[in-house]
Formats: structure tokens, C-alpha cells, sequence
């Protein structure tokens, strides 16, 4: 599983962790069903305390996105909670303004704001949105 954990953010990491799962469900790239890495496997690949995802998973399955099968692993759940995807459009949103506003403060223009969030998405390996010549 595609997890990237940026320790110097300031956003706590068993945020980070989750925010990330959850975006996932979300976007369909896991499915009801889907078994997770194990606690220790995903603290393994993340370099991170086993305790720290055991708090995630805790914390989702508290939500109704996971559930714990004891013995067998973590699962996406079969009956995701309603508004998933809507929640995490929501908070996409308010990070964009976030941004935006955190540009504007530091004085970076709107074509410089274009092109790192280009960078940002070649970076994942997406297309960049604002390509040359397609702003209206």
C-alpha cells in the first residue's frame, strides 16, 4: 500500500496515515473487502512504532471504514460509512483554500502557484493541470 509520511509537516503522523486511508476508500482504490498490511508490516514499511498504526487502524475502525477480523487482519469494510467521498472533497477543498491563502501571505503569484502544484502532480505521477496556454 502507497503510504507517504512527511515527518517534518507538522501534521502528526497518525494523521497523515489516516487522512491517507481514508482518501483511498474514498477514491475507490480500496474497496470494501480489501485486507490492509498488517500492523507490523506497515510500521516496517513506513518506518514508523507499530503502536502508531495499531492507532490508526483503531481509530478507522472506530469510524466504520475498517473493520478487525481477530486472527485474520484489517479490512476495508463491506458497508463503507455514507458521504465518504463528499467528507474528503470537503477537506481537499479547505486544504486548497489553506494553501492558496498561505501563497497569497508569502507573496508567491498565481503562475507560481500553477506550476508547483504542476510539479507537485508530475512529482505522483499525474498530468499537471495548468499547462501552458489552457488557463482561460
Amino acid at each position: 500500500m502507497f503510504i507517504r509520511v512527511e515527518p517534518t509537516s507538522g501534521v502528526p503522523i497518525t494523521k497523515q496515515i489516516a487522512e491517507q486511508i481514508r482518501m483511498r476508500c474514498a477514491s475507490r482504490a480500496l474497496v470494501p473487502g480489501d485486507r490492509l498490511p498488517s500492523v507490523r508490516q506497515l510500521a516496517q514499511e513506513l518506518a514508523v512504532n507499530q503502536n502508531t498504526i495499531l492507532r490508526v487502524y483503531e481509530r478507522l475502525t472506530a469510524e466504520g471504514l475498517l473493520e478487525r477480523r481477530h486472527g485474520d487482519g484489517t479490512y476495508v469494510a463491506e458497508r463503507l460509512p455514507g458521504g465518504q467521498l463528499k467528507a474528503q472533497r470537503d477537506l481537499l477543498r479547505q486544504e486548497v483554500a489553506r494553501l492558496v491563502r498561505r501563497a497569497a501571505a508569502l507573496g508567491v503569484t498565481p503562475d507560481a502557484l500553477h506550476e508547483l502544484v504542476d510539479q507537485a502532480l508530475r512529482d505522483v505521477g499525474q498530468e499537471p493541470v495548468f499547462s501552458k496556454g489552457s488557463e482561460s
